[in-house]
């Protein structure tokens, strides 16, 4: 029997994990990279080096005990409980059930709630320290040619998630003001920053969709820390304005974004670059309540921009020197800015991000924090893969590289050292193959062509509906 301190431990399975021997952790380490293909490459190396989780592991991870569901194992399933079709608890328990017999380990019960409990048990910083990290060393690691002379290109962007409707929920995220107490679903705003080189998720901030300071551009203030001098910030028209513009000036980060619709552009005024090309000096409005006195102070009282016109679309940019870059670099970086609108549909389409599973605030914030974990592993093999045969990362397809992982994933599981190796370089072959084709000025109307089912709105609370449906036919009886 081992004594610690005011705890006991029948057996050393039982131990916590700072007790537990190196080679079990280094075991842990180990079989969460091979499941998800991060052998070392020459082009980027490795993705989720082993020092990296060890380090977070005892920053974030408190004490535990070595059980069927220790926090990597915990962790990897919760990975592909979110990358799977049918998203289950059951389902990742059944994985794992799987996973053990072939290990000839023991088997563990199919109760879905001993697993339940160590998700709950997981550290939501620890996944997102591990996403965060992930997405930092594949921008550092990705080809200069993957970048826009030489600067990294940024993409901002928000967009608004659903989960069930509870009340725990319905405190954190409130639903829609206009619509009855017991019809809407609780709904929670995520802006996240995009590398437009490797489409990794760089960070993201997440916040309720009613409230004072929860708007996209208040969360979009938080994720500025995480912006480095020399980065370009791609965003839409929403995000035009003074304030906004001089922060990043502040922090020497140029930005490319449309002119908001309700600005007036005059060509005939400022400084005259080209056709329909100018510089212009915007004048500091007055100071907003969200903003700070000292803050406000230190903003410039004003500011020269580039406004010009492409395409019958007026683009603001801090990028003046009109000898270095043209309108019509200005006009083919901006439409970039797209992808960032195709990789959050991936985000909630592909991967099943659009409506949330999670009952609770926490593991709503776990789960978001998962499912970008997750996208970020497929955009590391996708990175590698073009590394390895000198094409963008850009154009490889997300969904077929996503529908290969699953598919490889199974044979990788259960392969170790050479086996493994073999299996990732064909998984990444197989990868490097799914090019996108090439269509400038794609357009595509953003409306749904299939009509839905012709059924009636609910329009009342569901218990009261059932309630009317049992009423009905006990008056027709």
């Amino acid at each position: 029997m081992i004594v610690v301190s005011e705890f006991t431990f029948a057996n050393k399975e039982d131990q916590p994990w700072w007790m537990l021997p190196k080679k079990r952790l280094r075991r842990g380490i180990a079989e969460l990279r091979r499941r998800f293909g991060d052998q070392p490459t020459r082009a980027l190396g490795a993705m989720l080096p082993a020092e990296i989780i060890r380090r977070v592991m005892d920053e974030e991870v408190s004490a535990y005990r070595e059980r069927v569901y220790p926090p990597l194992t915990t962790l990897g399933l919760l990975i592909g409980q979110v990358l799977s079709p049918d998203g289950a608890c059951q389902d990742a328990v059944a994985r794992c059930l799987s996973e053990r017999t072939a290990a000839g380990q023991t088997s563990c019960s199919l109760n879905s709630g001993p697993y339940c409990k160590a998700r709950q048990r997981l550290p939501l910083e620890l996944i997102k320290r591990l996403s965060v990290s992930l997405g930092d060393q594949l921008e550092r690691a990705s080809p200069r040619a993957w970048k826009w002379r030489g600067r990294s290109i940024k993409l901002i962007d928000g967009t608004i998630l659903s989960m069930p409707d509870t009340e725990k929920n319905q405190l954190a995220y409130p639903q829609s003001g206009v619509q009855k107490p017991g019809l809407g679903f609780p709904l929670a705003m995520r802006v996240a920053l995009i590398s437009l080189s490797t489409g990794a998720v760089l960070q993201w901030a997440l916040g309720p969709c009613r409230g004072k300071h929860t708007g996209e551009q208040a969360l979009f203030r938080t994720l500025m820390p995480q912006l480095a001098s020399g980065d370009v910030v791609l965003a839409d028209r929403y995000y035009c304005n003074y304030f906004t513009v001089a922060q990043l000036v502040e922090r020497g980060v140029d930005m490319v974004t449309r002119q908001h619709q309700r600005r007036i552009t005059d060509f005939c005024r400022g400084q005259r670059l080209g056709r329909r090309d100018h510089l212009v000096n915007w004048v500091r409005p007055q100071r907003p309540s969200w903003m700070t006195p000292e803050t406000y102070a230190r903003m410039p009282e004003r500011l020269t921009l580039r406004e010009t016109e492409v395409g019958g679309r007026i683009l603001v940019t801090t990028l003046n020197d009109a000898k270095t870059v043209s309108a019509l670099e200005i006009d083919a970086l901006y439409r970039q800015r797209w992808q960032i609108e195709v990789d959050l549909r991936s985000i909630k389409a592909h991967m099943g991000m659009d409506i949330l599973r999670a009952k609770s605030p926490a593991m709503v914030d776990k789960e978001i924090a998962a499912h970008l974990l997750a996208y970020n592993l497929v955009r590391a093999l996708m990175a590698r893969a073009a590394a390895g045969i000198h094409i963008l990362a850009r154009s490889l397809s997300f969904k077929g590289a996503l529908q290969l992982m699953l598919a490889f994933e199974q044979s990788r599981r259960f392969s170790a050292g050479t086996s493994a190796r073999i299996m990732t370089a064909h998984l990444l072959g197989a990868i490097s193959r799914l090019q996108l084709p090439i269509r400038p000025g794609r357009i595509e109307p953003r409306a749904v062509k299939r009509r839905p089912k012709n059924l009636p709105l609910l329009t009342q609370p569901r218990y009261l509906a059932r309630a009317a449906i049992r009423q009905s036919r006990l008056a027709a009886a």
